[in-house]
């Protein structure tokens, strides 16, 4: 059954480049691109028991990368924190509003769209500080979710005048996406300030415009990525413990027999 849901263009401004991308003639099924930016660096990624993690920097802006690795537009529902990052809802990814790319595509969203044209940027904070905390909404904080809906294929159809008025009547239909209301605020987790999570951070320039897509009923791909701080990620075994700075000044020691060594840079 054909699901007309609606979506929203991102304008390609500062925060949101459009850029060819070449695939490998080779891949057999194309792998859609989210990538975590600091600074436009794009954050390393690290694989424990299947899921995808990245560190999360304390106080740091943070921006989402999506590409899109098909020859046909798609729309990418993108939660952060369990929140649809349009209007902070939590719903199906379904039903959910989408971001909206064009053929191999890359996208930046830098933050939370507050307007038609401006968006509050995602920042890394502690549970207790986030945007879903100050929305009584943290049941999923610590995770970004990125699923990726592929623009339905027009089949050609002989063409007959009830088919014409059969599709005017179907384009007139006011269709409405159900939404999931959140639950009461008592009874959410307590927040805690050794956890991660994504604030609702400064403004910044970023317009869209609303369209309609016909899309696929099953998504093609979906990316998870949780994200904690380095603490955490050590004890959950994905990083590797740093040394203590104690411990590396009590093995401080005075002299020795040798000269004072001059850096490469200034020989």
């Amino acid at each position: 059954m054909t699901h007309r849901r609606a979506c929203l263009l991102v304008a390609v401004l500062g925060c949101a480049a459009a850029l060819p991308v070449m695939l490998c003639a080779s891949d057999n099924r194309p792998s859609a691109g989210v990538e975590i930016m600091v600074k436009g660096v794009s954050q390393p990624k690290f694989v424990h028991n299947g899921r995808l993690y990245v560190e999360a920097l304390n106080g740091r802006e943070y921006a989402i990368r999506l590409r899109n690795p098909y020859p046909v537009r798609i729309a990418v529902a993108l939660s952060v924190d369990g929140l649809n990052t349009i209007d902070a809802r939590e719903t199906t990814a379904g039903d959910a509003r989408k971001w909206v790319l064009g053929p191999y595509e890359i996208v930046t969203i830098s933050g939370w769209q507050t307007s038609q044209s401006e968006a509050r940027r995602f920042e890394f904070t502690t549970e207790a500080r986030s945007y879903g905390a100050a929305l009584g909404k943290t049941e999923n904080l610590g995770m970004i979710t990125a699923v990726f809906f592929k623009e339905r294929v027009a089949v050609p159809v002989p063409y007959s005048s009830n088919d014409e008025r059969r599709r005017q009547d179907q384009g007139q239909a006011s269709p409405v996406a159900p939404a999931q209301e959140a639950g009461a605020a008592s009874s959410r987790l307590k927040a805690a300030d050794e956890y991660a999570a994504t604030g609702m951070g400064r403004r910044t320039d970023h317009s869209v415009t609303q369209v309609w897509l016909d899309l696929e009923d099953a998504p093609s791909q979906t990316v998870n990525i949780r994200y904690e701080f380095r603490p955490q990620l050590v004890r959950l075994g994905i990083l590797s413990p740093t040394s203590d700075p104690l411990d590396r000044r009590e093995r401080a020691r005075g002299f020795d027999d040798s000269f004072s060594p001059v850096p490469p840079h200034l020989r």
